[in-house]
């Protein structure tokens, strides 16, 4: 019994044995995994110490810097006083600005005085009004401008005689005398109208056709600076004496103008007259000719007829074949007679001619008339001397014994063409030359020449001037923009 108990308790201790060598084991594992975690804490202890020295040593590096710009920018650290003195330095600046501005605007007015004064008296072409001048009178022959010319010098010596060309208003006396004082205020208006009449005689004497408007403003600055002159002595010229020279440059350009149309009048009258003997001269001559023929062979005739009554049979046949040579030239003779007689009376026979005009009308249009005058070239002068800018280019002049029918034939090809419907008399078409050319070679069998290339000449040359003058523009506005209205445009342009 003892010995069961002894066993029991024996296999009890066992029992407690393994568990406790369990327990044991347990207790190794957990402190061999202690272990394990502690080096490795350990190992991590150690980075983040130096992690954490490193750290250190950065934030003393920070704090260095720190003290450093703090140092430097201790100006502006308070931002209210930094405001403040920006603001006031602002206001300085502005303040400076708009006195350099008031300063380049009364230097830009001085500039553009002295620079319009310049070309007062430079011979340069009037851009702004492309030298045009506008009539102030509505004379028709140069005559009356002549005899207003004689009645504005007689207003002018009126004026003088007067004492109303120049004024003075203060009565001046010179040692106490008022006798001396008039003396000299007469001696200073004689010198300021000698000094205006003078300066006022040169520019009337070069005025233009591209200068006239210039001429009248050198005449007006000429009557301001001697005003400025005599303003010390309170004497001036009077504005009836500006009026009456203005008066008088006008009345001499446009005298000048109305001279030159006349001459060029009576010069396309004189050559009209002569073309017009000329042309009589020639139908005379062609009539003698053409008589002086026909009875050179109407007596060959008459002789031939005579000699064949007498001539035996052998001669009549040779004489017969002379007398129906003689008959055709007579007939001829006749006919030629006949054509210049029905030449000088003007009749049917005439030239029809194709001209354009591309400066007054644009390609394509063309004119297709008819004249019976001698010399054709006469009709079409007189058209390019009428209404139109530019003289009319020859594209072709044909002859026709029945020229009014083959004007009407080629008017009724074109009907359609017609620029103006409404008026037949004006015969102008938008066709081409190529076109023409045909309807007239199918109504007229003979050889036509065309010239296709219209010269224009005054045409193209005024294209020219036009573009010489658009450079020009364009240099004068590159010119003024040289010198901006302001500093802020100044400024915007660089900007």
């Amino acid at each position: 019994m003892f010995f069961n108990k002894t066993k029991k308790l024996l296999e009890v201790s066992e029992s407690s044995l393994m568990d406790c060598q369990t327990d044991l084991n347990n207790c190794q594992l957990l402190l061999t995994s202690s272990k394990q975690e502690l080096a490795c804490s350990q190992e991590q202890h150690g980075n983040t110490s130096a992690k954490l020295e490193s750290t250190i040593s950065q934030l003393a590096d920070t704090q260095n810097k720190l003290a450093g710009l703090v140092s430097k920018y201790a100006p502006i650290i308070d931002q209210d006083s930094a405001l403040s003195e920006l603001n006031t330095k602002i206001e300085q600046a502005k303040v400076e600005l708009q006195v350099l501005a008031d300063k380049y605007q009364r230097g830009l007015v001085i500039y553009n005085k002295l620079d319009y004064e310049l070309n007062l008296y430079q011979d340069t072409l009037e851009i702004g009004t492309f030298g045009l001048f506008t009539p102030q009178f509505n004379f028709v022959t140069s005559e009356e401008y002549k005899t207003e010319l004689l009645s504005n010098y007689e207003k002018q010596k009126k004026l003088v005689k007067d004492d109303l060309a120049a004024i003075c208003n203060t009565k001046w006396t010179v040692g106490g005398s008022e006798a001396e004082g008039r003396r000299m205020v007469s001696q200073y208006k004689k010198l300021m109208l000698y000094a205006f009449n003078g300066e006022c005689d040169s520019c009337i004497a070069k005025v233009k056709w591209n200068n006239a408007g210039k001429t009248k403003e050198r005449i007006e600055k000429a009557f301001e600076n001697i005003n400025k002159l005599g303003q010390t002595q309170n004497v001036y010229l009077s504005q009836q004496l500006l009026a009456l020279k203005i008066e008088d440059l006008s009345l001499t350009h446009e005298y000048e103008l109305k001279l030159h149309a006349e001459k060029e009048e009576q010069r396309r009258i004189r050559e009209q007259m002569r073309e017009e003997e000329k042309a009589q001269r020639d139908f005379e001559r062609a009539q003698r000719e053409a008589e002086d023929e026909e009875k050179r062979y109407q007596r060959s005739l008459d002789k031939a007829k005579q000699e064949m009554a007498g001539a035996d049979a052998s001669q009549l046949i040779s004489l017969q074949q002379q007398v129906n040579a003689l008959e055709v030239k007579l007939k001829a003779a006749q006919e030629n007679k006949e054509r210049a007689i029905s030449m000088a009376q003007q009749t049917k026979a005439g030239h029809i001619y194709v001209i354009s005009n591309i400066g007054s009308f644009g390609d394509d249009v063309y004119k297709i008339g008819m004249t019976r005058r001698l010399d054709p070239m006469d009709r079409v002068r007189e058209l390019g001397d009428a209404s139109v800018p530019f003289h009319f280019d020859i594209h072709a002049i044909i002859y026709s014994d029945n020229a009014p029918q083959l004007e009407w034939e080629i008017h009724q090809k074109f009907q359609e063409r017609r620029l103006n419907r409404i008026n037949g008399r004006r015969e102008f078409f938008r066709v081409t030359l190529d076109e023409i050319e045909a309807v007239v070679k199918e109504h007229y069998d003979a050889e036509i020449s065309f010239t296709k290339l219209a010269d224009a000449k005054e045409y193209r040359e005024t294209l020219t001037m036009i573009e010489q003058l658009k450079a020009a523009i364009e240099k004068q506005e590159q010119a003024v923009a040289k010198f901006p209205g302001s500093l802020d445009e100044l400024m915007g342009t660089e900007n």
